[in-house]
C-alpha cells in the first residue's frame, strides 16, 4: 500500500467516526458552544495553541471544526495491549492524533520534524504550548518548542481556550461529568517579523510568552509563571 493509500483511508476512517459515530453523540450529549469559528482558515496550514485543562480538549476542538485537526499525542497511548490497548489506539486514531515520544532531547527534535511535515501538508496542527495539562485550573508558563515550530513553519498561528473541560473530565477521573464546554478561538497571530530568528532563544522566549498571554485573555484563568510539569513533580514528591 503506497504512502498516499494509507493516508487516504486514515481520512476516510476518520471522516467516518466524527461525522457518524462518536461526533454526533458527543455533540448532542455535551452540546459545546464556540466563538470564533470565523477565526479557522477555510484552507491552508495552521497552528492551533490552546490551553489545556483536560484530556478532553483534543476530543472536542476537532469535533466542531469543519477541518481535520491533528495533535501530537504520547505514544504510550499507542502502544497498549490487549483490548484497551486495541480501544485506546483505536479512539487516538479515530480522533486525529499523531504518536510521538515526548521524553526530550531527540524526541523533542521528532516531534518537531512531526509538526512541520503535518503543516508541509497544508493541513491544522493542534499544540498545547504548557507542554501538559494544568494542574488546577491555571495557566502556566509555555514551553519554547512551540515557537520554534512557529517560526520554522511560517504559518498563521491561532490562539485558543478551551473552557470548563477540567470540570466535565478532572485530571484522575475515568468518566466525564455531563455539562457544557466552551470553545474560544482568537484571531491568527503573525510572527513573520521574527523570521529567521528560530535559533535566537531570547526571541523563542518572547514568542512564546506573547502566544500564551493572547490564550490567557481567552481564557481568564489566571497565570502562574512556572512549568506545569514542575509544580506536578513537586506535588508528587509532597504525596510519597
Amino acid at each position: 500500500m503506497s504512502r498516499r493509500q494509507a493516508s487516504g483511508g486514515s481520512a476516510s476512517f476518520y471522516w467516518f467516526m466524527k461525522h457518524v459515530v462518536v461526533g454526533p453523540i458527543l455533540l448532542s450529549i455535551f452540546r459545546p458552544w464556540i466563538v470564533g469559528l470565523e477565526n479557522i482558515p477555510k484552507e491552508g496550514a495552521a497552528i492551533l495553541a490552546s490551553n489545556h485543562l483536560s484530556f478532553i480538549d483534543s476530543i472536542f476542538l476537532p469535533l466542531v471544526l469543519e477541518r481535520r485537526v491533528s495533535f501530537l499525542a504520547k505514544s504510550e497511548y499507542f502502544t497498549g495491549r490487549g483490548l484497551k490497548g486495541w480501544a485506546t489506539r483505536l479512539f487516538f486514531q479515530a480522533s486525529g492524533q499523531l504518536p510521538i515520544d515526548r521524553s526530550g532531547g531527540k524526541a523533542s527534535e521528532a516531534s518537531l520534524i512531526t509538526g512541520l511535515r503535518v503543516l508541509g501538508q497544508g493541513e491544522l496542527l493542534g499544540i498545547y504550548p504548557e507542554g501538559t495539562r494544568s494542574p488546577d485550573g491555571k495557566m502556566y508558563r509555555g514551553r519554547t518548542g512551540v515557537a520554534r515550530m512557529v517560526l520554522e513553519s511560517g504559518v498563521p498561528v491561532i490562539p485558543v481556550a478551551m473552557i470548563d473541560t477540567d470540570k466535565v473530565m478532572p485530571i484522575g477521573t475515568r468518566l466525564p461529568k455531563v455539562r457544557r464546554v466552551g470553545i474560544v478561538i482568537g484571531e491568527p497571530l503573525d510572527f513573520s517579523r521574527f523570521a529567521g530568528l528560530e535559533g535566537d532563544r531570547f526571541v523563542l522566549r518572547s514568542v512564546t510568552d506573547e502566544l500564551v498571554y493572547t490564550m490567557r485573555e481567552l481564557s481568564g484563568q489566571d497565570y502562574v509563571d512556572v512549568y506545569a510539569s514542575s509544580v506536578k513533580e513537586q506535588r508528587a514528591s509532597l504525596a510519597r
